[in-house]
């Protein structure tokens, strides 16, 4: 009985969340695809010689790092196969898929610091870029606090149910701040680039059509994660939960 129910209860659940992780797949792809798209299109393209091209990894690499392989490495809890058995796979699962998303954002920032010192441009000296590097800093301690309490075997588990509630908020701080600081970035960047262009940003030529939807497919990411994040039907159960409610289910049958 104990065993069916699990089944059951898996099944009911994976419905909707494997529904919404397909929108999910599709919004994250999109978005990445959007970003090379648009630095490929109308902006010229890649290199790593500090020009312009240089910057143009910047916004791609941030976008697959900080949202969508963040935003994915978020939700391996949520998967109802994480439910059951041991969590250990499911940790390192996390927890490469974060490393992933946290290398390749410390690419785009040594794209952009690249671009910006063989121009003698300033850093760090915008509001997207203050957003930006807060995001980052918290990330890195977000992730070193993650695998020093929650993968190493050394900490209580009192001491990780004290930290469970933290690293859950800033998980979901961490990925509103990387939208917030992606969206003011494509906004900087049409400003700059449109600014004595013939077309100019308040006309919304094609380019700045193209990219605030691009930056709505990221807000529309990133809401969707936040939603599979604090739905309570997807969250894994606590140990005993399952057993818990299984006499219920046994007596409305």
């Amino acid at each position: 009985m104990g065993k069916n129910f699990h089944e059951r209860l898996i099944r009911m659940a994976s419905g909707w969340f494997y529904l919404s992780c397909l929108v999910l797949g599709s919004l994250g792809s999109m978005c990445i695809l959007f970003t090379v798209y648009w630095m490929q299109f109308w902006c010229g393209g890649f290199a790593w010689d500090g020009s312009t091209h240089t910057f143009n990894w910047h916004p791609v690499l941030t976008v697959a790092g900080m949202v969508v392989f963040y935003g994915a490495g978020s939700l391996v809890y949520r998967l109802p196969q994480s439910w059951l058995g041991p969590k250990l796979p499911w940790k390192l699962l996390h927890a490469a898929l974060h490393l992933m998303a946290f290398s390749l954002t410390v690419m785009g920032l040594v794209a952009v610091f690249k671009f910006h010192n063989h121009n003698h441009i300033a850093n760090l000296y915008s509001l997207h870029s203050w957003l930006g590097i807060t995001a980052v800093f918290l990330f890195a301690c977000q992730w070193f606090l993650g695998f020093a309490i929650f993968l190493l075997p050394w900490a209580s588990l009192w001491l990780r149910s004290l930290l469970k509630p933290i690293h859950v908020f800033f998980g979901a701080s961490i990925l509103s701040l990387s939208i917030a600081s992606v969206i003011s970035g494509i906004n900087e960047k049409l400003f700059f680039v449109l600014k004595n262009a013939t077309e100019p940003y308040s006309s919304l030529p094609s380019q700045a059509v193209f990219a605030n939807s691009t930056g709505m497919l990221v807000v529309a990411f990133g809401l969707l994660v936040l939603y599979i994040l604090l739905a309570s039907s997807w969250k894994r159960p606590e140990p005993g939960m399952l057993t818990d409610r299984q006499p219920l289910l046994h007596d409305g049958e």
